[in-house]
Parts: structure tokens; sequence; C-alpha cells
């Protein structure tokens, strides 16, 4: 089959990275696209690759297993960076909603089937409304396409036990904790001020049950906050999706050993 089809085996290479990458990225992992629209669509992409970046003819032997493992891995952690980056905005909706009291009500997400938070899923969907808008499917899928050159389709090794790849990927999901606790601290510290002020009426009322009226009070104070910064955390949305671009293309010069 390789006199027949010399290009074959890098093809299939390349198709192994996309489809790895399309397994763990925002947007195109989510499980109500159909499988047959996921592997059409890496198939499609890989193809358009493959004819324009001229990967040399490949032998199938035992290095070329090993480049598939390989493809699988670069497409597996660079959709993985995008991800984690993206998770932020669920990690601050669920700082919000523990604040709120509506930690105990979690919903199924449709796209990932776990349990989210509700302002997270919330928030969440207005992140993918907004990468939408802005085009940044597209930059992800250019993102892929420019792997190649920072990690050639015949390289057989990653450094994944380099010092400075670990050293990146834990700084990398420190940032994203730090973004969400941006992302919550308006909403977080208003009602940390609602129940100091709820503390007080406690103690100067003790007629009046403090259990009762604190959730309502809280609800309405969380929303009406949560009004008011919308826009500082669609801000916040945006400026993340400029870090995962640069995440994903820092976490290719490291994985390319460049």
């Amino acid at each position: 089959m390789n006199e027949l089809y010399p290009n074959l085996p890098a093809f299939l290479l390349i198709f192994v990275r996309v489809t790895s990458f399309f397994l763990m990225m925002p947007l195109f992992s989510y499980r109500t696209i159909p499988a047959a629209h996921k592997i059409g669509m890496g198939f499609f992409l890989a193809w358009i690759i493959f004819y324009t970046i001229h990967p040399p003819v490949l032998e199938v032997n035992l290095v070329y297993y090993l480049l598939i493992i390989k493809e699988a891995m670069v497409g597996l952690l660079i959709g993985f960076m995008a991800y984690m980056i993206m998770s932020a905005i669920q990690i601050a909706g669920g700082l919000i909603d523990f604040q709120m009291g509506f930690a105990i009500a979690n919903v199924i997400d449709p796209q990932t089937g776990a349990q989210s938070p509700l302002m997270g899923q919330y928030l969440y969907t207005f992140g993918l409304l907004l990468l939408l808008t802005v085009n940044g499917h597209h930059l992800l899928i250019d993102g892929i396409y420019h792997s190649y050159r920072f990690i050639p389709i015949d390289k057989p090794w990653l450094p994944l036990g380099d010092a400075n790849l670990a050293e990146y990927v834990v700084k990398s999901f420190s940032t994203t904790f730090m973004t969400a606790f941006q992302m919550s601290i308006p909403v977080v510290g208003s009602l940390f001020l609602v129940d100091i002020a709820l503390g007080i009426v406690a103690r100067t009322v003790p007629q009046l049950n403090i259990f009762v009226v604190g959730m309502p009070v809280k609800t309405i104070v969380g929303f009406l906050v949560v009004i008011a910064v919308m826009g500082a955390m669609i801000a916040a949305v945006s400026n993340m999706f400029q870090s995962m671009l640069v995440s994903m293309r820092s976490l290719m010069e490291l994985l390319g050993g460049s």
C-alpha cells in the first residue's frame, strides 16, 4: 500500500493530530456534534493541511507507530490547554454559586454531560457565543495548522520530561484559577459584605429570622451585581481568548523544543 499511495502515511498522521485536537478543544469537542461530522471535519481539514505543509514521504515501520502516538499526544495537549483556559469561566461561576447559595443545585451540561454550576453554565454560554462572534473558532483551527511549524510531523519524540514544559503547564493552571477569581471577586466580595450586614442585623434584631431573610436578599443582590459587572466579565472573557491563543503557541514552542 505504501508503494501505491506513498503520501498516505503522512496524511494519516495529520488526520490523527487534527481529530485528537477536536476531542479536547472547546466547542468542537461537544457530544451534541455527531461523531460523523467531527470525523468528516477532521478529514477535510487534514486534507487541506496536507496540501499546504507538503509533508515528507514516510515509511510504515516501528518509528511510524511512535509518530502516531506522538501526533495523538500533540493534538490532545494543545486542545487540553485551550479547554483549561476556557474552564476558568465555569470555575468563576462555581465561586459565585457557592456564595449565592446555588451550589446545591447543579445542572447537567448538555454539551459535556457533566454537572456544572448554574452561573458557570450561564457565563460559559455567553463565553461560547462571544467566541463565535469574534471568530475565535477560526483562530483555534489556525492554531492546529501552525502547530506543524513548531512540531514537525516527522519528529518522533516530545520533550515531556522538560522542566520548562512542566513549569509552564503549572503556571497556566494557576493562571486559570487567578482569572476565575478576578471574574468572580465583584460578586463574591459584594455578597461577603451582605453576609456581614446580615450578621449585624441578626445581633441587633434577634427577633428577625435571618436564615429566612438572608437567602432571598443574597440572591437579589447577587443578580444585581452580576448585571452591573457583566460588561467587565465579558471584557475578561475576551482577554481570556487572547491568553488562550498565546498559551497554545507557547506550549507548541515548548513541545517543539524551541
